[in-house]
Parts: structure tokens; sequence; C-alpha cells
């Protein structure tokens, strides 16, 4: 069960028909078994769920087509590194599932239907195991803080002991005048001590700013381009 299925079928370096669709249909089951893993809390599109389904098959069906010959494996290999400059940046999950695809796809091609099998049994149990915990999340306390004041009202230390009984940590990312420059927004990355008192923290923030516009909200965790 362990052995080279390409190796029993044949001791010639010919792929038979018979091999050739086993190995195709062991490709599409575990293309199946790629995409639900994908597809677990995530957002996804059909075109990119039905790309992971038949990608194995695609990688397995160039793999046995090369079947030893460097010259067309050097090809193959340049083709394989334009995909990725001629295709839109995806997140990291999406990156991170082409590339299962193509190792079940590779593992197949080889003719080793049980190793991809157990390849994408212990690698999609750890991918489903890892999204559904909170490893790798921030903390909670982590926010986008945007503060408009008058341009009348001084910015450097004004909101410095609201920050300090608020929060654990502040930064000032950057400043930007608005509405002609009679407004300035204020756009700070904050840690809060307490979530509990986001309101208190609002509320005497927009004493100091005249109650102007005052927007607290989660970092955006969407930018996990590779």
């Amino acid at each position: 069960m362990l052995n080279n299925i390409l190796s029993l079928a044949s001791a010639t370096t010919t792929v038979t028909v018979q091999s050739l669709l086993i190995c195709t249909l062991a490709s599409l089951v575990c293309g199946v078994g790629v995409a639900l893993i994908y597809m677990f809390r995530n957002q996804y599109t059909k075109s990119f769920v039905t790309t992971l389904v038949l990608m194995p098959a695609m990688v397995q069906l160039i793999i046995m087509l090369v079947n030893g010959n460097l010259g067309t494996g050097v090809a193959v290999m340049g083709a394989f590194s334009l995909v990725r400059f001629r295709s839109v940046p995806g997140s990291a999950r999406d990156i991170a599932s082409i590339f299962f695809a193509m190792a079940i796809g590779l593992a197949t091609g080889a003719g080793y239907i049980f190793y991809a099998f157990l390849f994408l049994i212990i690698i999609g149990l750890a991918s489903m195991l890892l999204t559904a915990s909170r490893f790798g999340e921030g903390h909670g306390g982590l926010r986008e803080l945007k503060i408009t004041i008058p341009e009348s009202l001084d910015y450097n230390g004004v909101f410095d002991d609201l920050m300090e009984k608020y929060t654990r940590s502040v930064k000032l990312m950057k400043v930007k005048t608005s509405n002609m420059g009679s407004l300035y927004e204020l756009h700070y990355r904050i840690m809060l001590k307490n979530a509990a008192t986001e309101k208190e923290f609002i509320d005497q923030l927009r004493c100091r700013n005249g109650n102007l516009n005052i927007t607290c909200g989660l970092v955006p965790t969407g930018k996990d381009e590779l």
C-alpha cells in the first residue's frame, strides 16, 4: 500500500491508462478535500474552490507526462513560476491552499496515492484546528482610533492624559487635513487597558475635540498578502 503505484503497474517508464485513471481519480478526491478544508470558516468564491479541486489532477497529469524527462521538467518549472506573477495576489491562506493542492498533485503524480491521502488528512486537520483556535490572533484590546479636531486645537499632547489613563500603548500613525484645511484627522493605533471602558474613553475624547467625529474600531486584519 505504501509503494509507488506506477512502479507496481509497470517496470518500464511507460504510464498505463489504468494507473493514469487511478491517480487522476485520487487527485480529484484529494482536491475536493483541499477545497473543503479551505472553505472551513473562510470566505470563498466558486471559481477559486473549483480551481483547488482541479489543481491536484492538473499537476499530477503534468508530472506523469514529464516522466523523468529533464528538459520537460525544467520547462514545467518555468511555467509554474509564471503563474505567480500573472495572477492577482491573494491572502496567505489562498496561497497556502494553492501550494497544498500542488503538493497533493505532486504526490499523486509520482504514484504515491497513500501518502497523498495521509498528507491531506494531517495537513487538513492541522489547518482546521489552527483556524478554529485563537492561535495567532492579535490582542483583543487593539484598536484603530480616528479623532477629528479643529485647526485651532494643537494636537501635540492634547490627549496625552487620556491616553495614559485608558490605554496601554498608543502610536500616532498619521495626521491629515480635511474640510479645506479647517479640520485635522488624527489616526492612532492604541491598545486599551480595558475594553469595557471604550465608551467612557470616547466620551472623554468628545469633550476635548468639540464633539467632532471620532471613530474607534478593530484593526483591519485582511491585509495578509504574501
